[in-house]
């Protein structure tokens, strides 16, 4: 087995892919005719957007919305990169908010905390072992 996909349940699909587009440079690979389904290429897993619609069919018993929630919700998208500093003050300038400035964990690894307008948690983050 292994992780094929990633899908975050947000409001407006087509804006959360063109926030992750213009903050992280992550080409778009489709968006649905419907609006309500997109993904980007990230290399072998896919990054995916449903919107909440989608989501509540999908489990009728409904799901905490991240763009509703005052803190992120428990779980993060990690993207790797060797320049954290720039991502970082890219993702703040194309509109997300920082949580954690770039800092240098004590294992080496250098890493930050953005939040996406959609309300996703983002780890920006150096290579392991970099």
């Amino acid at each position: 087995m292994k992780l094929g996909y990633t899908i975050l349940y947000v409001p407006d699909v087509a804006a959360s892919l063109a926030f992750f587009e213009q903050a992280f440079g992550l080409p778009r690979r489709f968006l649905h005719d419907s609006g309500m389904y997109g993904e980007l290429a990230t290399g072998e897993t896919t990054l995916a957007f449903a919107n909440h619609a989608l989501g509540e069919g999908n489990f009728p018993g409904g799901h905490v919305r991240a763009s509703e929630s005052k803190q992120p919700l428990g779980m993060e998208i990690g993207l790797v990169t060797a320049d954290v500093a720039a991502a970082h003050a890219r993702a703040v300038q194309a509109g997300a908010k920082e949580l954690a400035a770039p800092s240098t964990k004590p294992w080496g690894q250098v890493v930050s905390y953005v939040r996406a307008p959609d309300g996703c948690l983002v780890e920006i983050c150096s290579p392991m072992g970099a």
